[in-house]
């Protein structure tokens, strides 16, 4: 439980951005078949969506950790003055912010993972009423913007609407756009 607690702490953006990141990859590539206008979704579908979705979390977040990273090592450098540049990088700080930046990529993509497969999934064991799917990704994102609002000290409703909105939007968009 502690370790758990851990990761969720250390680990926030990541599992927002990887489960935001999944769920608006699906609603936006399959919002079609989860309409009832087509056939729905099958499991194949799902977990290829659910892949797609978290290669893209992984990659999006390890560049954006390791440039974080980085740059706050070369800040370092010139604050502490030091004549060669990329010297910090080199050192033992270069490998920590390298493995910290795969160890975010790894847990935002794997929360890109759920939060993609989770609408697909429920449309696949839901074949008669698609939507749902649509549904249930909606709800989560207002229950993540309800959470979020809670541990920001900000207005749950506020949050769970914006989350919830774009999401809709997503998947308004999905159907126009008929990727899938």
């Amino acid at each position: 439980m502690k370790l758990f607690r851990k990761v969720l702490r250390d680990n926030r953006l990541d599992l927002v951005a990887g489960l935001c990141d999944g769920i608006l990859t699906a609603l936006t590539l399959a919002a079609g078949k989860m309409t009832g206008s087509e056939p729905p979704p099958e499991f194949t579908l799902a977990l290829r969506v659910a892949v797609a979705g978290a290669s893209s979390s992984v990659f999006m977040l390890f560049v954006a950790h390791y440039a974080q990273l980085r740059g706050e090592l070369t800040e370092a450098e010139r604050q502490l003055n030091m004549v060669t540049r990329g010297q910090l990088a080199a050192s033992r700080l270069g490998n920590k912010i390298l493995l910290e930046s795969g160890a975010a990529a790894v847990i935002g993509g794997i929360a890109g993972f759920g939060g993609a497969l989770l609408p697909l999934l429920i449309g696949v064991l839901v074949p008669i009423a698609p939507w749902v799917s649509i549904a249930a990704a909606l709800v989560v994102l207002a229950g993540l913007g309800v959470l979020l609002a809670v541990a920001v000290h900000g207005r749950p409703l506020l949050w769970a609407l914006m989350l919830a909105g774009a999401g809709g939007f997503l998947a308004w968009l999905g159907v126009q756009l008929r990727l899938i």
